[in-house]
């Protein structure tokens, strides 16, 4: 299994309207791609004004990302209105092996 890890950054005030943007865009892309194990949307409110949005998606493996990514796996998938909330723009995402785990992913 491999878990997918997105970061970037929206203002505080954005969290909603993002949240609702996300699992209709990237979440309903994650979750209809064969291959794919489920995905989480997480937030972290900085002291700033800004949150910071972690996404994690499971996979069964790189070929199935590829589905979802396209080829260079390594790069950001993006939509057409996330430059109207997100503040960073990361352009890579990382990929990780998972070698163990108590989540019902995968299973």
């Amino acid at each position: 299994m491999i878990l997918r890890r997105w970061r970037g950054k929206i203002r505080t005030r954005d969290r909603d309207a993002y949240r609702d943007y996300i699992a209709a865009t990237g979440g309903t892309d994650y979750t209809s791609t064969p291959g794919n194990l489920g995905f989480q949307m997480l937030f972290r409110d900085l002291d700033d004004g800004t949150t910071e949005v972690t996404t994690l998606s499971w996979w069964r493996g790189i070929d199935d990302i590829r589905g979802f990514a396209g080829d260079d796996i390594a790069l950001a998938r993006y939509y057409p209105e996330d430059d109207r909330y997100l503040l960073e723009r990361p352009r890579d995402v990382e990929h990780h092996d998972v070698v163990a785990s108590s989540l019902p992913i995968g299973d």
